[in-house]
């Protein structure tokens, strides 16, 4: 395993790191869990994505309890958390919003269900229009300030906001946001490669990027059609499904799927090499809902030796023109 600092930051995360979006609680649970994060663990992952939305919060106490089960020191190991979205129906000032008093309660609530006394990264899950925006970093500085976090960052932020975010931060000596967490894929390129660009130079940024296989299109498993028990036939995922099933889309899938048998790998590995290997990412968000799937995920870092400059540019020519 590759460790790569977190942007400005002294923290090594793992290149390949696992994440618990959709499938903790709808997809894992109990043995299954344990086996899953072992796995990760056994092929050298140190950090643990999750959200206090993930399963209406339900995510958080399978993970923290698995940790618990597990007995894994609390310094071996790296775990976020993202807050936005509350948990609190019909409450004011307590769902869709960054203002202080969201913030200060929700930290406390994912701490309780995750059994820690800490995060290490703290994410503010989208942008806020209507808090202002130095309410909102000086509420994150003071989280990390109080140890309740140790590094705070955006994800899904425009690069004007993380600036703006930043600059309010550096004019007033607090805490400054060090990563961020965008979709980056194929498919998925506009903010990583262009939008960023500047904000890598000027305030260091790192990146934790998620949906790397675009929501399993690029793994190829919807080639033929959506199978049972994916994520593409999940209750509540019916817009995903059509995405994943136009004809374009399943035309570009199989000519990557010749690239992917070309270098004796399967479309996931292929997909999670190209993420990894792009320096400007810190690390790239796994998920799986078998043991196996870890494993095979763990083994595009065997790949990344093979993508050539010429292999690059085949998969450019293929997914770039579905590209965002």
């Amino acid at each position: 395993m590759e460790y790569r600092r977190l942007g400005p930051a002294g923290l090594k995360v793992s290149l390949l790191s696992f994440g618990s979006w959709v499938t903790f609680g709808p997809q894992l649970k109990g043995d299954l869990v344990l086996d899953c994060l072992a796995a990760a663990r056994d092929a050298g992952v140190n950090f643990f994505d999750n959200a206090e939305a993930y399963a209406g919060g339900e995510s958080e106490r399978i993970m923290g309890q698995a940790f618990a089960e597990m007995g894994w020191p609390r310094h071996s190991y790296v775990v976020s958390t993202k807050l936005f979205w509350g948990l609190e129906e019909g409450v004011v000032n307590m769902k869709n919003t960054l203002n202080r008093k969201y913030l200060m309660h929700a930290i406390d609530g994912s701490l309780e269900r995750f059994g820690l006394d800490f995060v290490d990264l703290l994410f503010c899950h989208r942008p806020d229009p209507e808090t202002p925006i130095e309410e909102t970093v000086w509420a994150m500085s003071d989280i990390v300030s109080s140890g309740k976090a140790l590094y705070w960052g955006t994800s899904e932020w425009s690069a004007d906001e993380i600036r703006a975010a930043w600059d309010v931060a550096e004019r007033h000596h607090l805490h400054k946001p060090v990563m961020e967490q965008p979709q980056y894929n194929m498919l998925a390129r506009r903010k990583v490669e262009r939008e960023y660009a500047r904000l890598y130079d000027d305030i260091g940024l790192g990146l934790t990027t998620w949906s790397p296989l675009a929501s399993g299109l690029l793994s190829g498993k919807y080639i033929d059609g959506i199978p049972e028990g994916s994520r593409g036939a999940l209750p509540g995922y019916e817009w995903l499904r059509k995405s994943l099933t136009n004809p374009e889309s399943t035309s570009a899938m199989k000519d990557l799927k010749a690239v992917a048998d070309g270098l004796d790998c399967t479309m996931s590995q292929l997909a999670l090499a190209w993420c990894a290997r792009n320096p400007r990412v810190s690390t790239v968000i796994t998920g799986a809902s078998r043991v196996e799937q870890v494993r095979e995920n763990m083994e595009a870092l065997d790949v990344l030796a093979l993508l050539s400059d010429d292999v690059v540019a085949r998969i450019d020519e293929i997914t770039k023109p579905l590209a965002h």
